[in-house]
């Protein structure tokens, strides 16, 4: 490696819904990195643009010294500062790997496989839709396919009954349609109360899906344990979480078959591996969540390839704009799998010309029911 360099400048660009960070170095070096959650990109923005002051001058490689001094010096903790955090590690990890020439997953460990099993987003309007959408899928190659149950009125229905027997209708006639080769998905994203997850995970064993993910609010690990006590489905969670400390009372009570670290937001690569040796001594694997952007499945699947207990990974394809646009050579894809990149860093190389695209920073919708109540996104 060469003589230490020192930190120049941090940049930052709303991309589309996403934040990429670029951090640039004395000798020329450049580290990409992403954080935050959609529809909260400029109050992230803000944040790692306050930090980027104290990041200037210093030296790239102290990359837990830099995570523990921005974490530890201020009052306030929480997603925006976690998912600034998040992209200047992931960039600060890029810019080590670039520097001595080897992949990230080479520095914490080597790989431990060649390729990424994904799981493919799925949906529709209607029940016949969605089942296009799996079938198509699975054409494409895709082993595991990810969706919700619900149609997208869901929120509308009076009746609770009507709720979950329309989902149970449209996860069964996915997994007939896809057969046993293809693994199914049910994603629950927090819409129900522990004790109406429980009766509709019951309902939904008959079709053994791979997961159950979110089928409560994350934030009580004792309940949600509950829920995994008293049905017959893996639970999946974790994407909101923000720290290991969360992690650890999730693990402890047992709570989740997988858990779904966001790289761009509890940490980034530093605290995703620790996250994931967490797991790993629970017995537990890990299904990464993306804020799919090309630049976080890039980060993602250096993570996926040095960790021992990786099950799947989250993806939605960046064959079309403005994803496709991001990346001078996209990651390969064969037959449902990422191929690992063996280039330097993060392996991958922003298109100038397609950051100049529009920003799209709106907070996304969030459903109102039939009373006017908020449900969760």
């Amino acid at each position: 490696m060469s003589a230490p360099t020192k930190i120049e400048r941090v940049e930052t660009i709303l991309w589309d819904r996403w934040l990429l960070i670029r951090i640039y170095c004395e000798d020329g070096t450049v580290g990409i990195g992403e954080g935050g959650v959609h529809g909260w990109q400029r109050p992230t923005k803000t944040m790692v643009d306050t930090m980027a002051e104290y990041l200037k001058g210093k030296n790239p490689d102290y990359i837990e010294h830099h995570y523990q001094w921005l974490y530890r010096s201020s009052h306030f903790m929480g997603s925006v500062v976690q998912g600034a955090l998040s992209a200047i590690d992931i960039a600060l990890w890029d810019i080590k790997g670039k520097r001595l020439g080897v992949p990230i997953y080479d520095l914490m460990g080597g790989k431990t496989r060649d390729k990424v099993r994904c799981y493919m987003h799925v949906g529709g309007n209607t029940k016949d839709d969605l089942v296009a959408s799996a079938v198509a899928a699975a054409k494409d190659g895709f082993t595991a396919v990810r969706f919700t149950p619900f149609a997208p009125d869901y929120y509308l229905h009076k009746s609770y009954t009507q709720w979950a027997d329309e989902a149970v209708d449209r996860v069964g006639a996915v997994k007939e349609a896809v057969g046993g080769d293809v693994d199914i998905c049910v994603e629950i994203h927090r819409q129900m109360a522990p004790a109406e997850s429980i009766w509709l995970g019951r309902r939904l064993e008959q079709f053994n899906p791979f997961f159950y993910e979110d089928p409560m609010l994350p934030d009580s690990p004792a309940r949600m344990a509950e829920v995994a006590d008293h049905c017959n489905i893996p639970i999946a969670t974790g994407e909101r979480f923000t720290t290991i400390f969360e992690y650890e009372q999730l693990l402890e009570a047992n709570a989740a078959a997988y858990i779904r670290p966001d790289l761009c937001l509890c940490g980034g690569l530093s605290g995703s591996k620790k996250v994931a040796a967490m797991a790993e001594a629970k017995h537990v694997k890990v299904i990464p969540h993306n804020p799919l952007s090309p630049v976080s499945t890039a980060a993602c699947v250096q993570l996926d390839a040095c960790i021992p207990n990786f099950a799947l990974q989250e993806y939605t394809g960046e064959s079309e704009p403005p994803k496709s646009d991001l990346l001078v050579t996209p990651l390969e894809l064969v037959d449902g799998y990422l191929i690992v990149p063996e280039g330097p860093g993060l392996g991958i190389e922003l298109n100038e010309a397609a950051l100049s695209g529009p920003e799209n920073p709106k907070i996304l919708d969030t459903p109102i029911g039939f009373d006017g109540s908020v449900q969760d996104r």
